[in-house]
C-alpha cells in the first residue's frame, strides 16, 4: 500500500467523516494554548489522549495529575507515534512540525499540521453539538472566520424542536429496525414520517409513532 504523502501540497478535496475515535490513542505534540485546544476536542469526543513537549500549559499539567491525558515532558521522538491512531502537530517550531509530518506519513498514520493546510492529512472543522445533532462546518482551510461566522448562525437555527425530533426518531428507528423485518416496509415508514412536520413529531412523540406504524392494524 502506497504510503500517505509526506510532503506539502496544494490541491485540497477533503473526505468528510464522522469518526468515532472513543479509546483511540490520540498524541498531540505541543504544550502551549494551541494544543491544549486539540486536546480538549479530543477528550470531548472521549479519545486517549497523549501529550509530548518539554513544556506544558498549567492546564494540560493539571489534566495530567488527574490522569485524564498520558504526558512525556521531554522532545518529540518517531518512537511517540508507536499504536497512534491519529497526530496533531502543534508546536510553535516548524522543523518539529515538520517532522512529526514525515514522520507519520512515513507509518500511514493521519496528521494535522496547525496552521499549516498544505501539510495537513485533515483539517479539524467549526462544530455545532447539540445531542445526538453533530453539524462540522469547513472552508477547506481557506477562511476559519467564515467557519466561525456559519457555526454561529447554525447554531441559533438548530433550536430544542430539532433535538427533540432527533431523539424520538432515533429511537424510532431502533425500534424498526427490530421489529419490521423488512427493508422496503422500513424504507416507506421513515419516508413517511421525514415528510412530517418536526413539529408534528416532537408533539406526537414515540409513544403515539409506535402507536401509528408498529402497532397490529386492526
Amino acid at each position: 500500500m502506497n504510503s500517505i504523502h509526506s510532503g506539502s501540497r496544494t490541491d485540497h478535496l477533503y473526505y468528510p467523516l464522522f469518526l468515532d475515535i472513543s479509546g483511540k490513542p490520540c498524541l498531540v505534540v505541543g504544550g502551549g494554548k494551541i494544543a491544549e485546544r486539540k486536546v480538549r476536542i479530543l477528550l470531548t469526543f472521549n479519545g486517549a489522549v497523549r501529550v509530548v513537549s518539554p513544556a506544558v500549559s498549567p492546564v494540560l499539567e493539571k489534566l495530567a495529575e488527574k490522569g485524564t491525558i498520558s504526558l512525556a515532558m521531554r522532545e518529540y521522538t518517531e518512537s511517540d507515534l508507536e499504536g497512534v491512531a491519529l497526530v496533531f502537530a502543534a508546536t510553535n517550531d516548524n522543523a518539529v512540525n515538520t517532522k512529526v509530518r514525515k514522520d507519520a506519513a512515513a507509518r500511514n498514520i493521519l496528521v494535522n499540521v496547525v496552521d499549516n493546510p498544505a501539510l495537513c492529512d485533515f483539517i479539524v472543522p467549526s462544530i455545532v453539538r447539540k445531542d445526538p445533532i453533530l453539524i462540522a462546518i469547513s472552508t477547506s482551510g481557506t477562511a476559519p472566520l467564515l467557519s466561525k461566522k456559519l457555526k454561529k448562525e447554525l447554531a441559533g437555527r438548530i433550536t430544542e424542536s430539532y433535538v427533540r425530533y432527533a431523539r424520538i426518531v432515533g429511537n424510532f428507528r431502533k425500534l424498526l429496525i427490530s421489529t419490521v423485518p423488512n427493508r422496503r416496509t422500513r424504507q416507506a415508514i421513515l419516508k413517511e414520517i421525514a415528510g412530517m412536520d418536526v413539529s408534528k413529531v416532537t408533539q406526537m412523540g414515540l409513544d403515539r409513532l409506535k402507536d401509528r406504524f408498529l402497532e397490529p392494524k386492526k
